[in-house]
């Protein structure tokens, strides 16, 4: 999948509610506050579940109840329709 332009980024971005650009990574990123540890990890659990065999480079920090997602290409720079879906995928299971 090819690089996204800026224009075409900020239109899926809009697309993505509660999702940021992180900028300086060309990344994207959502926090979650869950109710507790357990819900916190029961996210963790669900976008696991999406990832499996999705091969896409993703990180998870869960420190207490906050789960703070980030998607990126891992090597190259920007961002394809790929993170994008990802991020649509993700905010339907959380």
């Amino acid at each position: 999948m090819s690089k996204l332009s800026v224009e075409q980024v900020k239109l899926y971005l809009s697309k993505v509610p509660g999702w940021k650009l992180v900028e300086e990574r060309m990344a994207l990123s959502r926090t979650y506050h869950c109710r507790d540890f357990a819900v916190a990890v029961q996210l963790v659990n669900r976008v696991a579940e999406l990832l499996e065999h999705d091969g896409q480079y993703v990180e998870i920090h869960l420190a207490g109840n906050v789960v703070t997602i980030t998607l990126t290409t891992g090597g190259r720079i920007g961002l394809t329709g790929k993170e994008f879906a990802l991020a649509q995928a993700i905010s339907k299971v959380s």
